[in-house]
């Protein structure tokens, strides 16, 4: 584990710190022990890991028609998922104080591209984002959405914060190339390989792999900075790499590593605000527009409170029995950035399990978040220097705190309650199996609630899981009743 991980053991056991100035007073560093160069260091680092979404967001939202043919202009997708991250973030920082950014959802953004927008118009796709984000925070409003967190069990949490791990390490290798999807045409039954053959070819990857043997190396030698001194040094490399062997820009994937003709660009905000709330239930009745907002709903929710549990457990931000002391600021900062991104057209925002890679390097505040902030903030006006740092060099980040996510969960789950193994067990795997936290906490939840009944100790859950458990086979049965 690293020396900042170790040392955030250290300061819960032992009277906190006094705080240096009113910087450490009001973010808590000293107190959770941190430092404001671990912060910086781990904004960076969370910020390089989770750039791609500048590039990626605008294209699978850019690449969709609404009912009417009409598709979004991609330069004001880039300003609006930027500015989106940019405010969530910082929103996060200081409201949250949890070192936990936020960007459009991947996931939600296929939703609202393949399913909502070819039935209406963008604004309306939009609005119900946004309808969706203010449900989200009436929830935290009543308390409904912690009570749900605080009824989930430690042993499932830990199966939770384990399969975030998988799932970020599945990432950082499909990211990276180092295994590629095998295409269907192969009729074939195994759904990964190799490289992109069976084989690993190519320069991209072996700059992956370079950055995975730095960053776990300098890792182990305990050197401070290690994800961050990996990432600057591989896109360093693969800009060498780029220039000698002139290699063609879709070699390396989203973001190529060369150095902009034009490092600043002008934002366009003509996307802002083009929202209409209730236009959708003209469209598709209101029926199905609830079902649409419930969808988008059910993966934003589900989806942060995994990413919030599996951050926070590896941040050491929850107390001895798994809770996370003033997690109801940071929903709420989440519920606002759902309807935030619908608002600017960029989707629903969320939190962004990236964030372990500032965790790795030590951060354990909001300050980290408002770095991050910061600088989604100057990449409104410098978007092509930050998406020229290609997924090669940033991936390894993800390996090395999928790792240390994995160590340091694992011996707390229970095995010997099969009512509470299982369905950690199910939750860990169906997130990198199915590609979604949604899907492993829904199988988790409803395997828990089953195996307890099974086991005479239906008493012992809580009503909540009930619910929840209840909703997640009502979503998961909705295609065989036609609903979608």
């Amino acid at each position: 584990m690293s020396p900042s991980a170790t040392a955030s053991v250290d300061f819960k056991q032992s009277p906190a710190p006094q705080p240096h100035n009113s910087l450490d007073r009001f973010f808590k560093i000293s107190e959770r022990g941190s430092s404001v160069a671990r912060e910086i260091r781990g904004g960076f680092a969370t910020f390089f890991a989770m750039a791609y979404i500048i590039v990626l967001n605008p294209i699978i939202l850019g690449s969709a028609k609404d009912m009417y043919g009409h598709q979004l202009d991609g330069g004001q997708l880039v300003t609006a998922t930027v500015l989106t991250a940019a405010f969530s973030t910082l929103l996060m920082g200081v409201i949250g104080n949890v070192p936990i950014a936020l960007a459009a959802g991947l996931g939600v953004n296929t939703v609202v591209a393949l399913q909502l927008a070819p039935r209406m118009s963008w604004p309306d796709a939009m609005g119900m984002v946004v309808l969706a984000g203010i449900v989200v925070m009436l929830l935290v409003a009543t308390g409904l959405r912690e009570r749900v967190m605080h009824a989930v069990p430690k042993s499932l949490r830990k199966g939770i914060a384990i399969g975030i791990g998988l799932f970020i390490l599945l990432i950082g290798l499909v990211d990276s190339g180092f295994v590629s999807r095998i295409p269907d045409a192969a009729h074939t039954t195994v759904p990964l390989q190799l490289g992109s053959d069976g084989h690993l070819n190519g320069w991209p990857v072996l700059v992956f792999i370079l950055g995975a043997l730095l960053t776990l190396a300098l890792i182990v030698r305990k050197v401070p900075g290690a994800i961050l001194i990996s990432i600057v040094a591989m896109t360093v490399v693969a800009m060498i790499i780029d220039a000698v062997a002139d290699l063609p820009g879709e070699a390396w994937g989203l973001t190529v590593p060369q150095w902009p003709g034009n490092p600043v660009a002008t934002p366009d905000f003509g996307l802002i605000g083009n929202v209409s709330l209730f236009g959708g239930f003209e469209k598709v009745g209101v029926l199905t527009g609830i079902l649409f907002v419930f969808t988008v709903l059910l993966s934003c929710f589900f989806d942060a409170m995994g990413t919030i549990l599996g951050v926070g457990d590896e941040a050491k931000l929850t107390d001895k029995d798994g809770n996370f002391p003033g997690i109801n600021k940071v929903l709420f900062v989440d519920g606002i950035a759902v309807a935030a991104g619908g608002a600017s057209s960029a989707s629903a925002g969320t939190c962004f399990v990236e964030s372990t890679a500032g965790v790795g390097e030590g951060a354990r505040t909001g300050l980290a978040s408002v770095v991050t902030g910061l600088l989604f903030t100057v990449a409104l006006f410098l978007t092509p220097l930050a998406t020229m740092v290609p997924s090669q060099a940033a991936t390894p980040a993800l390996l090395a705190v999928g790792f240390l996510i994995i160590s340091g969960s694992v011996r707390d789950i229970d095995w010997s309650d099969y009512t509470l193994a299982i369905p950690a067990f199910l939750a860990m795997l169906m997130m990198p199996f199915t590609y979604s936290i949604t899907n492993g906490i829904g199988i988790g939840f409803i395997a828990f609630s089953v195996l307890r009944v099974v086991a005479g100790r239906w008493r012992e859950v809580p009503a909540a899981m009930y619910v929840v458990s209840a909703v997640f086979v009502f979503y998961y049965a909705m295609p065989a009743l036609g609903l979608t």
